[in-house]
This record gives structure tokens, C-alpha cells and sequence, in this order.
């Protein structure tokens, strides 16, 4: 990751240095977190600049009331697992994340897909770009995948990894030459200068989204067959969502993370199993894919 700048660090260390008094819950090991950047691929990086609620605040909009009262962590723990299997999502809602986060414009584009936060990303109308762009790391390259139209598959030789590599650089470092003769010799405007640069430069936005939305955001961006680009981002928001939240990141772990959902006729194929019957993919009624996903589930291996 690129070393920050002068007025980054400066920036970073007057945040840490300001403390504020609040009635508001407050979850120490998120305060520990706050401002600081979790790096991200090679320029990128997290940070948590603001939160709002906590596992408390979730159960209270469950139970509608006024304070903890009388109640333990284990109640706590308890209803916030009931309605994470339940999938009772409103009370998740009561809690707010907003993050402050530097990536590459093509996995912006590939985030903004979630329409349930509320977002606003730096302007290259108003602003000059900066000159950041992605390159992977060699091993991140690969073939695109022979049966998954959206995925990799074999990694590349180290030979043609090393001229993609100097490929990538070349049309990227090309790009933001031309940028900048267009601004600085033509004069041309910001916004129209700006569409020659790609999407493998770097943008940032702060992202603000409720705890519902995020945990759907997560259950499908730290899957390992998302694009590893935005899985590191995706990782780095749950370090922070599992400190800022630990009961229903556990209950989300259960119950989503490590949880299948059957279809019903999956369902009645499990109950025929159950019974003795011997059920194979042939008198299953369910189709291959869909039997070998319940198979991958219940007899890893077995496919």
C-alpha cells in the first residue's frame, strides 16, 4: 500500500486526538477503530469514521423500550440470535455504519450495484485525479475461468503474468499522461478530460448504510466466489462490523455465513434419506446442479 501522505497523517492524527462526551452507547472496540485505515489491495484502504448503535440498540428496537432494564447479555444474545434465524431484519436496521473508503473505480461500480446505502464519491468534475492506479499482485492473475463466465480460473505462468503486469502499467501510466495534457496544454474541462482514464484508477467515497443492508452487502462480498478485489474490502468491513456488534456478527456467522438453505424439494430429499430410502440424482426430481449442491452440503465430498 502506498505510504500516506504529509496532510493524511496529519489529517488521521488530529481525528484520534479529538475526544467528545456522549449519552450515546459507544462501543470501546470500535472507538479504537475509528479513523484509522485498514489497507486494502495495493493504494486502498477502510476506515470507520462514524457509527451509530450496537447489539444493545438492536435488542431495544426489538423490544421497543426505553433501556436495558433488567435484562443480561445472555437475553441479549439470545433475541438477537432469534431474529437472525428468523430473519426479522428491521431492529438490524437501528444501527449505522459509515465508512470512508479509497478503491479502484471498477470495483466501485461493481459495490454501487447494492442501491441501499447512502454514498458520495469524490468528484473528477470538480477535482484532479490522483495518479493511483491497481495493479495485482502476479498471482492474482489468471485465465478467465473454462465453466464460470464471471470467475478465474488457472493462474497465469510467471512469464505472462510479468508482461500483463508491464502491459497494465504501461496503458495506465499512458492514460494519466494523456489526462493531464488534456487539463494542463488543452485546457479541456475536468469533466471531460476524465474520461480517458480507466477503471483500474482509484476513487473514494463515504458510504453510510444501515446494519441490515450491510451484513446483505457482506454475506455476498466475502463469499469466496466473489472477485477477489472487493472480498478484501469486504473482509476489512467484517473485522470492523465484528468488533463494533460481536453478538450479531455471531448470530450472522450461524445463520447466514455457515447456514444452506433448502429448497423444498431439497427439503424432501433429506426427509426421504432420512427414512432409509436411497435417493440418487435419477429418481431425486431435483435437477443436476440443484443435487449437487445438496450433496456438496450434506456429504462433502461425496460429488
Amino acid at each position: 500500500m502506498a505510504q500516506p501522505s504529509d496532510d493524511e497523517i496529519a489529517e488521521l492524527n488530529a481525528q484520534l486526538a479529538e475526544h467528545s462526551v456522549t449519552r450515546r452507547p459507544t462501543v470501546p472496540a470500535l472507538e479504537e477503530r475509528l479513523f484509522r485505515p485498514m489497507p486494502c489491495l495495493d493504494h486502498g484502504f477502510v476506515r470507520v469514521v462514524d457509527y451509530m448503535g450496537d447489539d444493545s440498540a438492536v435488542v431495544q428496537a426489538a423490544r421497543v423500550s426505553y433501556g436495558k432494564g433488567t435484562r443480561t447479555a445472555t437475553d441479549d444474545r439470545g433475541l438477537i440470535r432469534y431474529l437472525m434465524r428468523h430473519r426479522h431484519t428491521t431492529p438490524l436496521e437501528m444501527c449505522e455504519l459509515k465508512l470512508h473508503v479509497k478503491l479502484p473505480i471498477f470495483v466501485a461500480r461493481q459495490w454501487i450495484r447494492h442501491r441501499t446505502a447512502s454514498v458520495n464519491e469524490y468528484s473528477a468534475r470538480y477535482s484532479i485525479m490522483d495518479r493511483e492506479f491497481y495493479l495485482p499482485r502476479a498471482e492474482d492473475l489468471a485465465r478467465q475461468s473454462s465453466n464460470n463466465k464471471q470467475g478465474r480460473g488457472e493462474v497465469l505462468d510467471a512469464e505472462t503474468a510479468a508482461e500483463v503486469l508491464r502491459l497494465l502499467r504501461r496503458d495506465q501510466e499512458q492514460s494519466y499522461e494523456t489526462y493531464e495534457k488534456l487539463i494542463d496544454e488543452a485546457g479541456l474541462a475536468r469533466e471531460l478530460a476524465r474520461m480517458n482514464l480507466s477503471v483500474g484508477y482509484y476513487t473514494q467515497w463515504y458510504w453510510k448504510v444501515d446494519l441490515h443492508n450491510l451484513l446483505h452487502f457482506l454475506a455476498l462480498r466475502i463469499d469466496p466466489h466473489a472477485q477477489y478485489e472487493i472480498r478484501v474490502y469486504g473482509e476489512a468491513i467484517a473485522s470492523a462490523v465484528k468488533a463494533w456488534v460481536p453478538h450479531c456478527w455471531e448470530a450472522f456467522e450461524d445463520y447466514r455465513l455457515g447456514a444452506f438453505t433448502l429448497s423444498g424439494p431439497m427439503l424432501a430429499v433429506v426427509r426421504r434419506m432420512l427414512a432409509g430410502e436411497n435417493v440418487e440424482v435419477a429418481n431425486s426430481g431435483l435437477s443436476k446442479r440443484e443435487w449437487t449442491e445438496l450433496m456438496d452440503t450434506i456429504r462433502p465430498g461425496a460429488t
